[in-house]
C-alpha cells in the first residue's frame, strides 16, 4: 500500500519542471498534529522515493537518505554548577540563541559516513548544528552546547537515529518517527537529504503543524487573553475541590 501510495504521488508530479540527477519525491502519513487533553504522543511516517531522468553512475557510491524533523526554534539558557562553600550553585551562564523544542535526525547508515563535516556545515543536519550559538564568544561556548544536547537528549526530544531509514534499490525509502507528549506548538520543518560520498545531490522541505484543539485550545486562549479572570477561575476551582474533598472525607468519618 505504501509504495503504490509513493508511485501515485511520484506521478503526479508535473512534468514541466526542471530535470535534476536524482531527485525526491515525498509523501507524509499526516501533515498536521492535534494535541488533546488525552494527547500522549504520536508517529509520523515519513516516506518517498527517488524520481531519476537517467541511470545512476555506473561504479558511483550508494545512494543515502537523512531525514530530520525540527520543532520550533526558541532561545535557551545553559548554567554551569559549581560546589562552593558545600552548596552546588549556578555560577557562569550562557544563551543560545536559538535551539529547536525537538529535533530527530534518522538515517541509511552512520551519520559520520553519509555526511562530510563540510556538508553538514553548509545544510545545518546533525543535532550541534541545528544549534544557533554565533552570537555568543565566550570561551568553552562548545561545552555549553555539547551539555544543552545531553540534557535534551536525555528528555528524549533530541534523537539521532542511525540506521533507522529503510531505502530499497536506491529508489524507495521510508522512516518512521515518534513525537512526545510534551509537544511544543508550532511548525515542524521536515527536511529529506539524498547523498553520495557525503556531498547533498538533493534536498526537501515541508512542515508539519502542530497545534492544540478542542478544550486544549479554549483554555490556553483563555489564560493568554484573560490572565487575571483565568487565575480567579483557577483559585475558585481549587477552592471547591478542596471543600469538596473535605467534605467527602468528613462524610466517610461518620
Amino acid at each position: 500500500m505504501i509504495r503504490l501510495a509513493i508511485l501515485l504521488v511520484a506521478l503526479a508530479l508535473p512534468a514541466a519542471q526542471p530535470a535534476r540527477a536524482e531527485e525526491i519525491v515525498l509523501g507524509l502519513s499526516r501533515d498536521e498534529v492535534a494535541i488533546t487533553a488525552t494527547f500522549d504522543g504520536s508517529e509520523i511516517l515519513i516516506f518517498g522515493a527517488v524520481r531519476r531522468e537517467a541511470p545512476p553512475p555506473r561504479n558511483a557510491a550508494p545512494l543515502q537518505v537523512i531525514v530530520t524533523v525540527s520543532g520550533p526554534l526558541a532561545p535557551a539558557m545553559v548554567r554551569r554548577k559549581e560546589r562552593r562553600a558545600g552548596i552546588w550553585t549556578n555560577t557562569e551562564a550562557f544563551e543560545v540563541d536559538a535551539a529547536p523544542s525537538f529535533y530527530a535526525v534518522a538515517t541509511t547508515a552512520p551519520l559520520a559516513q553519509v555526511l562530510t563535516a563540510t556538508e553538514d556545515l553548509r545544510h545545518a543536519i546533525s543535532i550541534p548544528r541545528a544549534i544557533r550559538a554565533v552570537g555568543n564568544r565566550i570561551a568553552g561556548a562548545g561545552d555549553y552546547v555539547s551539555a544543552l544536547v545531553r540534557i535534551r537528549e536525555d528528555a528524549d526530544v533530541y534523537r539521532l537515529q542511525e540506521g533507522a531509514v529503510d531505502l530499497e534499490e536506491e529508489t524507495l525509502f521510508r522512516t518512521s518517527l515518534a513525537l512526545p507528549a510534551n509537544l511544543v506548538e508550532g511548525n515542524y520543518t521536515t527536511r529529506i537529504f539524498l547523498t553520495r560520498e557525503g556531498a547533498v545531490v538533493d534536498s526537501y522541505e515541508t512542515v508539519i503543524g502542530v497545534q492544540k484543539v478542542g478544550i486544549e485550545r479554549w483554555l490556553y486562549n483563555f489564560a493568554q487573553e484573560r490572565a487575571a479572570l483565568y487565575g480567579l477561575m483557577s483559585l475558585a476551582l481549587a477552592i471547591m475541590a478542596g471543600w469538596a474533598a473535605s467534605a467527602a472525607f468528613a462524610g466517610w468519618r461518620r
